[in-house]
Order: C-alpha cells, then sequence, then structure tokens
C-alpha cells in the first residue's frame, strides 16, 4: 500500500533556534551601534550658540578677541585683562555651554586672582564659526593662544594652559607638545574612549571611538608645574580617572581634592587660593615681560 502519512518537518538545530531568538535584539544593537558611530561628535559635544548667555556681563572687563583657526574657521573670545599680571592664561572651557557661561570664573581671576585670561569659544560655540570635532577644537586652542601671546607680548610657551572636563583634555595636548609655563586640570579625563567606555559599557567604544583626546598617553611628555583639582563625588568624571592621570605626570604636582563637589558644581574658595599660590611661584618667564603692550 503506498505511504499516506505526512512527512513531518525537520525540526530546527539548536543553532537555528538560537538564531531566531537573538536575531531580533542583535540587529536592534548593531543599529544603536551604527547610530552612535554615526552621532559621534553629537554625543561629546554639546555646543550652546551665541542666543544663549549673558554677553555683556556686570563687573567684568573685557575685549573681544577675533581671531581664526589654521583652517580658516573664524573664532571668538574674551580676553579678560588684569593690571600688572600674575600670569597670562589661556582657558579652555568644557564640552558643553559656551565661554558665558565661565563667567565667575573670570571675574575671580580677574580681580582676585590677577592673571589676564583669554576664554573662548571652541568652533560651533558661542559667537565661534563652524562645527566642532576632535582635530578643529584642537586647532582652534593653538590659534587662540598664539592670539593671546601675540596680544599681551609673552612667548607661547611662557602661557599658562588651564582646561576643565573637555577643555583639560585639549590642553594637556598643547602642552605635552609644545609646552607651557603651567598646567591646570580640572574635573578631566584620561581619555575620551574612557569616558565613553564607563558611560555606555554596553557598546563597543574603545574600538570605534575616532575621537581620543588620550592625555594618559601623552601627559608624561610635560615637563613644568601641574595643579590638577577633582571633587571626588564626580559623577560624570568619576575621580579615579583623574588620579590616573595624575599619577602619569612629571613632578611637581599638586592634586587637590574636592569633598562633596560634582562635576558642574561652582568652583571652591580653597580651590582659587591653591590656583593663586600656584600661579604666584611659577617660574620666571622667559620673555620680556608678562605685560607686554597695552591692558
Amino acid at each position: 500500500m503506498p505511504d499516506t502519512s505526512v512527512p513531518q518537518k525537520p525540526r530546527p538545530t539548536t543553532m537555528r533556534r538560537v538564531w531566531r531568538f537573538v536575531r531580533i535584539p542583535l540587529i536592534a544593537y548593531l543599529i544603536v551601534v551604527l547610530v552612535a558611530m554615526w552621532g559621534e561628535n553629537q554625543l561629546i559635544f554639546i555646543p550652546f550658540g551665541a542666543t544663549v548667555g549673558d554677553w555683556e556681563p556686570e563687573g567684568l572687563h573685557f575685549e573681544d578677541a577675533q581671531f581664526q583657526a589654521a583652517d580658516g574657521t573664524k573664532l571668538h573670545g574674551w580676553f579678560v585683562p588684569a593690571e600688572n599680571p600674575s600670569a597670562v592664561v589661556l582657558f579652555c572651557h568644557g564640552n558643553a555651554g559656551n565661554l558665558t557661561h565661565r563667567t565667575d570664573l573670570m571675574l575671580s581671576m580677574q580681580n582676585y586672582l590677577g592673571a589676564s585670561v583669554l576664554v573662548f569659544d571652541y568652533r560651533g560655540y558661542g559667537r565661534s564659526e563652524g562645527s566642532p570635532d576632535e582635530k578643529g577644537v584642537l586647532q582652534d586652542a593653538r590659534a587662540a593662544r598664539k592670539w593671546l601671546a601675540e596680544r599681551t607680548g609673552v612667548a607661547e610657551t611662557d602661557i599658562v594652559l588651564m582646561g576643565e572636563s573637555l577643555g583639560g583634555g585639549v590642553v594637556v595636548d598643547l602642552a605635552a607638545k609644545d609646552g607651557a609655563r603651567g598646567l591646570v586640570l580640572e574635573d578631566t579625563f584620561t581619555s575620551l574612549p574612557d569616558m565613553a567606555a564607563y558611560h555606555y559599557w554596553w557598546l563597543p567604544v574603545r574600538l570605534l571611538m575616532r575621537s581620543r583626546l588620550d592625555s594618559l598617553s601623552i601627559i608624561g611628555n610635560y615637563h613644568g608645574p601641574l595643579l590638577m583639582a577633582h571633587g571626588d563625588a564626580d559623577s560624570i568624571v568619576p575621580i579615579e580617572y583623574a588620579r590616573r592621570l595624575f599619577e602619569a605626570a612629571n613632578e611637581p604636582k599638586k592634586f587637590i581634592v574636592e569633598s562633596g563637589f560634582d562635576h558642574n558644581d561652582p568652583r571652591s574658595g580653597r580651590f582659587l587660593k591653591e590656583l593663586k599660590d600656584f600661579l604666584e611661584k611659577l617660574p620666571p618667564v622667559s620673555s620680556a615681560g608678562e605685560s607686554g603692550g597695552p591692558m
């Protein structure tokens, strides 16, 4: 008799069953990875434009600084002079906001510390043109330092470099490659991939990130005074990353722990006192006078 039984469908193999279970989550994960890669700069840089902030702050004496990066991008900053300055300082801010959000610090630098400072906006921030990326912001900082040296009559290597958070990575690059009279780092990190791996531990950021700002690998090339400050309650850049960077740096150096301070908390009076002492004890400039040119 002919066989009239219905043939049985072959059972899926174990691998096929696993694939059916994981394929949708895996595809979704790969999409997230691709979106993160495409939007890397948007995750790192959070610029506030010229419509945000107080551009005429009360009590701060400054002049607008206009200059260009090496690629022609037009940049803007504030030059905040002090009479008979204790130091000439280039300040590089963090990844968010614009220079108007650093007005309180500029007031302290001018009135309490007696330092002449240039605070500027990276490309895409404030009144600066363009859009930010790692290569661009490093060019911007070099252009800012050059302008400041010409404005004050000091050598570029006689400028104190000061940076907060992402700006710390920017000034470490400048100091490690070109030198500086002094280096001040606030709430900064070892590298961008380290920070991304901390916040996005579930993404392969160390393999995929294009932006590096790898301060840990180059800070040993800087030979000069270093002052670092970090809050022990920092939820964005945990203090252990700052300690690792500090350990890799050369002497002379000093690390200040701001007890109870988070990443975006205002600077303490203790930090300003330590900074004042740091600036006053810096080695003399190699060029002819810090206050060259009218203030």
